[in-house]
């Protein structure tokens, strides 16, 4: 699936972070605990290599715990980076996290220590700038971007948060991390399709987690295909047009609303080595894009050439 959703607010936020990364001392990255890798922002580890980071797991109750664990064990191998799984909506994390930033960056006295706090859109990265700050700062809501420009907010510990807006990047090349974005909100809903995310979604459930499934629509026996699952919850939850057919848009919506909202379970949509070996494929499409680009440009200048050598004659 190819999102194209890159508001302008996005590119400007982009440059005003690169501006300001030198005044930074310690990066924090807001993720998804569902999806680790896809919610991280490849233009946030480009510009951050050499900073210490924090990566925070947020809406750790929604994914998988043992999966998650292994996400932390990944991000805790990387040079410099410490990483906690987090559920802001029900614990109050505030002071393990300063306990972290002041380990990775221990202050020096006379000054205080800014932290970038970075994320893609809808991880729960206003909600934690709140949860630090002990009172209501950053706009907080359900849908992505909510956050438009930089701010810098006291904590009167000697840490002060730069919150930045959420980010994502002009193109996505693992079609598979489209898909999760879209799947766990980080991608403003008008800007993709429900059912071809439903289908992407319930296969994978299908796939990966189908006692969940059996449990929440009351099924002794999975149908085999995306479609047909589909249609039995849309029947069973009366979303039907003329002639008894099944209303896919509206059960669509229906299905990822409550995944989204941790109604089918706790689920993780990657683990480390899936990520490695999607990459892998990712590697070997582009260099043959490369390969087929410069065939193509090849030819074109051979052609330039005979013509201009037939000019001649």
């Amino acid at each position: 699936m190819s999102i194209n959703w890159y508001p302008g607010h996005m590119h400007k936020a982009s440059k005003e972070m690169t501006e300001t990364l030198p005044q930074v001392n310690l990066v924090v990255e807001v993720l998804d605990a569902r999806i680790p890798y896809s919610s991280s922002n490849p233009f946030i580890q480009e510009l951050c290599t050499h900073k210490p980071r924090i990566k925070l797991l947020t809406k750790s109750d929604l994914a998988d715990p043992q999966v998650t664990k292994m996400w932390q064990d990944y991000f805790e191998r990387q040079s410099n980076t410490k990483s906690m799984a987090l559920d802001l909506l029900n614990t109050d994390p505030g002071a393990q996290i300063i306990d972290l930033i002041n380990k990775l960056y221990p202050q020096r006295e006379g000054s205080s220590t800014l932290a970038m706090v970075t994320g893609i859109p809808n991880v729960g990265k206003s909600t934690l700038i709140n949860n630090l700050a002990g009172r209501h700062i950053a706009k907080t809501g359900d849908e992505p971007a909510i956050t438009k420009g930089q701010q810098r907010i006291n904590l009167r510990n000697g840490i002060m948060l730069l919150d930045t807006p959420g980010i994502l990047w002009p193109k996505i090349d693992n079609p598979n991390s489209s898909y999760r974005l879209a799947t766990t909100g980080a991608i403003k809903d008008t800007a993709i399709s429900y059912e071809d995310v439903a289908f992407f979604a319930v296969d994978f459930f299908l796939k990966h987690y189908p006692e969940p499934l059996k449990q929440r629509f009351n099924l002794q026996q999975l149908p085999d295909t995306e479609i047909e699952l589909l249609e039995i919850i849309g029947a069973q939850r009366g979303c039907l047009r003329g002639g008894n057919r099944v209303d896919l848009e509206r059960v669509s919506s229906i299905f990822i609303n409550e995944l989204r909202a941790g109604t089918l379970g706790s689920v993780s949509f990657e683990t480390p080595e899936v990520i490695e070996a999607e990459m892998k494929q990712v590697a070997i499409l582009k260099a043959e894009k490369e390969e087929r680009e410069t065939l193509r440009l090849e030819k074109t200048a051979a052609r330039r050439k005979k013509a201009k050598a037939n000019r001649k004659k």
